[in-house]
């Protein structure tokens, strides 16, 4: 089921999501939802506070190749090593037509639990570190307009506010999101 992406600025985007006690059914089912919403959207990362879901859970996948092939799916993610810097342009299915240049860690070792329950250990670089920290981010109700200078932030916020207020919607971003 494709389920709705909550656009910033949107008061659930900056809520801290709760952990999730044990991956049941539902979460499970919450997972596969997220990824198929993700699919649609199209993106390589969504976690659940995006669809209005207060909850530890995120799923990716980077292979627009091979869809489905490489899909993580992760229930209360946390980063536990980073080490490192690299500068990475994000979008994010949140912030609609914005790209910035964000600064986060280069290589990351994140735990979490699958959708199976299993404890699962990620060690990641490049892209995938980048949207494995994009992610947690909106766990802990944080957006990456959060990690960039207040003047590129304000200028997004202009122009949002204008958007709205001649009734026309900011077009999607064009590139890959996460």
């Amino acid at each position: 089921m494709i389920l709705e992406i909550l656009k910033f600025p949107d008061p659930i985007l900056r809520v801290p999501a709760p952990p999730v006690r044990a991956v049941t059914g539902e979460i499970a089912e919450l997972m596969d939802n997220m990824l198929e919403t993700m699919y649609a959207a199209p993106g390589i990362g969504l976690a659940a506070p995006q669809v209005g879901v207060s909850r530890r859970v995120i799923v990716l996948d980077l292979d627009h190749e091979n869809r489905g092939a490489n899909v993580i799916k992760l229930a209360n993610p946390e980063v536990r090593e980073a080490e490192g810097e690299v500068v990475y342009e994000e979008g994010c299915l949140s912030v609609v037509d914005f790209t910035a240049e964000v600064k986060r860690a280069e290589r990351v070792l994140v735990g979490g639990y699958g959708a199976d329950g299993e404890e699962l250990e990620i060690e990641a670089d490049g892209l995938l570190a980048v949207a494995l920290q994009h992610e947690i981010d909106h766990l802990d109700g944080k957006l990456f307009i959060d990690r960039i200078s207040r003047l590129k932030r304000d200028i997004y916020v202009r122009k949002l506010k204008k958007a709205v207020r001649t009734g026309k919607e900011p077009e999607e971003s064009r590139g890959v999101v996460i």
